[in-house]
């Protein structure tokens, strides 16, 4: 169930509520404007983190396992698969292997292994960066960055400060902090809790996550790429590095190109809609994973 949103006054009101201003920020005070118009979102060109030039990457596709994606069916018709990621890749820990592994052995079987993320679930640092078919609006504000992954309103909220808070607890996305380095917004996270995963792949990490990524408007406008380091010493064997890119899409100036169907779940470029994702009634894991409920209201 979606709706429209009236664009400006959102984004204007999301602003002013995250950084307690009373005005916005004049747009010199902000280095990198991922948000030229409240109109502009950004779409992941692929669902794949694209790995380093050299060093180690992330997982990768198993490769003795062929996937068909959904763009091949729209152009094949041809049945898709769920990708099973490679429980042989160097960067994993003994135990994350076996984790993967077990998963894969799920997704052959035709059981499941969809991402919990299709039941509602939120994805979790760094697989936000994979989002796809639905844009991703940034809010910039003088004191706190959001993005908003449209799809079902996931949230990140990047705190301009220098410093962690001190014992966090960890959570979903866990404490993102940043800054503005030349063209560059760097966003360092910490306290993320060990229920989502690094990937598509379903690759597990443990609470000692730690990521940074560098956010950058490249090509003219057309483009945002991220740069992603991680680290975990509890599931890999090294620190690993990754990339992903989202192009621009802008109602009337650059359309979402990818058509809706019962595979795609597509949208319009925007502006932005309110979708709630729990109100899907349909289940992809035959029970296995429920939608998430509130058993007492928060307030």
């Amino acid at each position: 169930m979606t709706r429209s949103v009236i664009d400006c006054a959102v984004l204007v009101l999301a602003s002013l509520l995250c950084s307690g201003a009373t005005t916005l920020p004049a747009a010199s005070a902000i280095p990198t404007a991922f948000a030229p118009n409240a109109n502009v979102g950004w779409i992941s060109v692929i669902a794949e983190y694209t790995r380093p030039p050299s060093g180690p990457g992330p997982v990768a596709r198993d490769p003795t396992i062929p996937h068909v994606t959904n763009e091949d069916f729209r152009r094949t018709g041809r049945q898709p698969t769920i990708a099973v990621g490679d429980p042989n890749s160097p960067i994993l820990q003994p135990w994350a292997k076996e984790q993967l592994r077990k998963h894969n052995e799920i997704v052959l079987s035709g059981k499941g292994g969809l991402s919990p993320q299709a039941a509602c679930w939120p994805v979790g640092v760094p697989a936000f960066d994979l989002h796809g078919i639905h844009p991703l609006f940034f809010v910039q504000g003088p004191k706190e960055v959001l993005m908003i992954w449209q799809a079902d309103h996931q949230v990140r909220h990047i705190y301009l400060t220098d410093k962690h808070s001190p014992n966090l607890k960890p959570s979903w996305f866990g404490e993102s902090i940043g800054r503005y380095e030349g063209d560059s917004l760097v966003v360092d996270t910490i306290g993320l809790n060990s229920r989502t995963f690094v990937d598509g792949y379903q690759t597990p990490h443990s609470e000692q996550l730690h990521v940074v990524e560098r956010f950058r408007v490249i090509e003219g406008g057309k483009f945002v790429e991220v740069n992603i380091h991680v680290e975990d010493p509890g599931a890999y064997t090294t620190p690993w590095n990754a990339s992903n890119r989202w192009r621009r899409v802008e109602p009337g100036v650059a359309e979402n190109d990818v058509p809706l169907t019962e595979l795609s779940s597509s949208a319009a470029a925007g502006p932005l809609h309110e979708m709630a994702c729990a109100e899907n009634p349909g289940s992809y894991f035959g029970g296995s994973i429920q939608i998430p409920q509130a058993a007492k209201p928060d307030f």
